[in-house]
């Protein structure tokens, strides 16, 4: 059997990135968006993928800060749904592409499910603050 490699470089096309954010697709269960630095990606829902040539504000933020964002975008296909994007970074530390998922922790009212456990809740609400960056 021959294997083959996944490399993705700044350069790299939504079919170079597609099986990487496809694979934490599946893991995750959750809507996922990668692009490299200098082209479009994939967006990934329900196991498909329903655009390969996907760009959006936060993936374009996290590669231009070379940062972490937790944030719920104000435009493009996710307003208003809390997402949390991350750069994937060359051996310099340069971010040469971007992947982003849905943010199940800022999506759930903790409060209302956690209401009657208010220890848990403070321990969530502790984790979460030391996680988010405030802007």
């Amino acid at each position: 059997m021959a294997y083959t490699r996944i490399q993705i470089s700044a350069d790299s096309g939504a079919e170079e990135v597609a099986p990487f954010a496809m694979a934490v697709h599946e893991l995750l269960g959750l809507p996922v968006t990668m692009k490299s630095l200098n082209k479009k990606g994939v967006r990934i829902e329900k196991g498909k993928i329903l655009d390969n040539n996907y760009t959006g504000p936060i993936l374009e933020q996290a590669l231009s800060e070379n940062k972490i964002i937790r944030t719920i975008p104000t435009s493009g296909k996710y307003t208003g749904i809390p997402v949390v994007v991350v750069p994937l970074r060359n051996r310099e530390g340069y971010g040469i592409a971007a992947i982003g998922v849905v943010d199940v922790v800022g999506t759930v009212d903790l409060g209302l499910i956690f209401g009657d456990f208010p220890e848990v809740v403070k321990q969530v609400q502790e984790c979460v603050r030391a996680r988010v960056t405030v802007p």
